[in-house]
């Protein structure tokens, strides 16, 4: 994720009276308000009273606030907020805090018309570029506030100019304090019928009101001759398939002025008035020209408030422009119904957690087939763990014509073995086959093939590399003991390291080479000159998997490994040599030349002495090309807590973590994440699910 300078610690120094106990509940609401000590009931005390916005919830309080004198602080959704509505739980990444009135009521001015106003004095160019960049970034990741949308039919649209009327709900509080009514709606149909006499018109309605559970505020004796689209789709999607957007005061209209696109407004919403916006209704108090940079540097950087829900403190609004889209990429990415078929029961929650998502349901099978079925049922998707599935799975499998996706470890797991019941904190997903089997295609060799990174991917796999490295890093993260200052230094160090010898990458990507003693016998001839240090596979050296050295190879070695720290090992070698294990791919990180004598992953891309051919393989890359692929496409990942975050927070929390005892993991039922688990990378006890 981007890293962002975050605002300095503020300590409470006011107190405030939380009016509505729901607003209480809200996930990180200390952090929204720091410069407030927040109290459940009204005292004489109390400095300030805060509440949600102008519901009625808060009416109590803004009553007390104003016969005691005191002031009355709003607090709203940002605009940037979440994957999922705030009525389902959805936990918010932003809040504005409002001490004048709040943005969406235009009968009175508001904190946020305030920074339009002033804008001239404190949006500087510095400013202007930031929030410029901010525009851009959003449109170019097609974000919007709260993400749930599916895919525009492009089906519905005409080859001629289009036109976007939108909609709102009955009773919508933002049309009443926007100088509007449900009346305007009918006028803004007509108007863009009579503005646009060529175009097609397009309805957007909001989907509760085809679901019967709301009223729209066009009457549907109006809708003939129009298309009406009544399902939730991407806000992105949408308004870039068309040419103008008819508003009363939907944000629609704001997201569409960050596209360029023509917006003509019915009501009074915060962004018009500015001379952006062809306007109905005047405020009064506005009129003065702003650019929308300048608009958007008051709302979106000065007038809101962003916490990072992984972490749990404050950040600036690219951080959490960034972290809002992961979330985004990662829910699109988990959508739909999964039928999970043998996994064990220990496998069962952590899978759960790193599968959690605002648009995923996750459902478990003892029965191959009853998976297909749901499977087939749902239109969903078929998941097992690679490796350990049954010729039962594998019969199921294969007469399934939907998505199959196979389960494996991903490359940064865990502060512990598998075999020893550690959860896994990543897992690599792979619906082409799976990374270790390169006897066909997987999805990650596919991301390298085909793969070519932006300046932005490229820059952030370097950090991430350097994270790694600087912080010592491994798959499993168990410390050794210290290396021993008695070998020779004249001598190059070659490090061959031993592996599971059933493992699947063994059997199925390794030649005439596939035994550890082979691999040792084999090193050695081709490195004569070499000290030789061989370090056997921690399941080995526990006794949970096979794959000892026979006695011939064992003269070869100078020195054995097994309880040394692997990232000091890795450090103090000139030259990696393994089969397929995963401690190549750590070495290219390292900078250390590494021979492969069989086809893992990492292999045949340039980066390595291959003893094997590649023939799919047929791109050269750069280690930073093959990082992004493997850690940051390819997997998915989870905090220690549970906690839906990317790589750079798992690499953070193990760097905090490495020096404390492992904390028990999350028991009980999965809580979803989008429900208000409140994480810190640094807690000591997780939350209960």
């Amino acid at each position: 994720m981007m890293k962002s300078a975050q605002p300095a610690p503020t300590l409470p120094h006011k107190s405030a009276w939380v009016c509505a106990p729901g607003v209480l509940k809200v996930p990180n609401l200390a952090a929204f308000l720091p410069e407030y000590a927040l109290n459940r009931l009204p005292s004489k005390d109390v400095d300030v009273v805060t509440g949600w916005g102008l519901k009625p919830s808060s009416r109590a309080g803004r009553t007390w606030a104003s016969r005691n004198n005191k002031p009355y602080v709003a607090l709203e959704d940002g605009f940037l907020r979440s994957v999922g509505l705030g009525e389902s739980g959805a936990t918010s990444l932003s809040v504005v805090v409002d001490d004048l009135g709040i943005y969406y009521d235009a009968t009175r001015p508001s904190r946020l018309e305030a920074l339009i106003h002033t804008a001239p004095q404190w949006c500087d160019v510095a400013m202007a570029t930031r929030a410029r960049a901010l525009i851009d970034r959003m449109v170019e990741a097609r974000i919007s506030k709260t993400n749930m949308g599916g895919p525009l039919d492009d089906s519905i649209l005409e080859p001629r100019r289009r036109v976007l009327v939108v909609d709102q709900t009955y009773g919508d509080a933002s049309i009443a304090y926007g100088l509007a009514s449900e009346a305007r709606f009918a006028e803004m149909l007509a108007a863009a019928r009579t503005d646009e006499p060529d175009a097609q018109i397009i309805v957007k309605r909001h989907p509760a009101v085809a679901a019967g559970r709301k009223q729209g505020c066009i009457p549907s004796d109006q809708l003939s001759d129009i298309t009406l689209i009544d399902t939730d789709v991407r806000p992105a999607e949408l308004l870039d398939a068309v040419d103008a957007v008819y508003v009363v005061t939907s944000a629609l209209g704001f997201e569409a002025l960050l596209r360029g696109k023509a917006v003509r407004c019915f009501g009074a919403p915060f962004y018009s008035g500015w001379g952006l916006t062809r306007d109905t209704v005047l405020t009064g108090r506005r009129g003065q020209p702003r650019t929308v940079e300048q608009v958007v540097a008051a709302a979106m950087i000065r007038y809101t408030r962003y916490v990072d829900p992984v972490t749990g403190q404050p950040c600036e609004a690219e951080q959490a422009l960034e972290r809002l889209i992961a979330l985004r990429d990662r829910a699109d990415r988990l959508s739909g119904d999964w039928a999970a078929v043998g996994f064990a029961p220990a496998k069962r929650p952590p899978v759960r957690r790193l599968l959690n998502s605002p648009k995923g349901r996750v459902r478990y099978f003892w029965r191959a087939k009853s998976a297909v079925a749901h499977a087939r049922a749902t239109g969903g998707k078929l998941i097992w763990w690679s490796g350990k599935e049954s010729p039962e799975i594998l019969a199921a499998a294969s007469t399934f014509d939907g998505q199959r996706v196979r389960m494996e470890d991903g490359f940064i797991r865990s502060r512990g073995l598998g075999s020893d019941f550690f959860g896994a904190l990543s897992v690599a997903l792979d619906d082409q086959g799976v990374y270790y089997d390169p006897r066909t295609p997987s999805r990650l060799e596919t991301l390298i093939e085909t793969g070519g990174l932006s300046p932005r991917q490229r820059d952030r796999a370097k950090a991430l590399r350097e994270a790694v490295v600087g912080a010592g890093l491994s798959k499993y993260n168990l410390k050794g003991s210290a290396l021993p200052d008695t070998w020779p230094k004249d001598r190059p160090v070659l490090l061959v390291v031993g592996q599971v010898e059933n493992d699947k990458s063994i059997l199925t990507g390794c030649g005439d080479i596939r035994t550890n003693s082979g691999l040792v016998k084999a090193a050695r001839a081709d490195f004569p000159d070499a000290f030789l240090v061989y370090r056997n596979h921690p399941d080995v050296t526990s006794g949970n998997r096979i794959g000892l050295l026979d006695a011939g190879a064992m003269h070869e070695v100078d020195a054995v490994a097994d309880d040394m720290d692997i990232i000091d090992l890795l450090n103090a070698c000139d030259r990696l040599a393994t089969l397929t294990s995963l401690s190549g791919f750590e070495a290219l990180m390292r900078g250390k030349a590494v021979s492969v004598y069989g086809r893992p992953f990492y292999a045949g891309w340039g980066l390595t002495e291959d003893k094997m051919a590649f023939e799919r393989r047929t791109r050269k890359i750069t280690l930073d090309d093959l990082i992004h692929a493997a850690l940051i496409d390819y997997p998915v990942y989870v905090t220690p807590d549970g906690w839906p975050c990317e790589a750079e927070d798992l690499v953070a929390a193990l760097i905090t973590a490495r020096d404390h005892p492992l904390p028990p993991p999350p028991r009980g039922r999965i809580r979803r994440w989008w429900r208000g688990i409140k994480a810190s990378l640094d807690r000591s006890l997780p939350p209960s699910y």
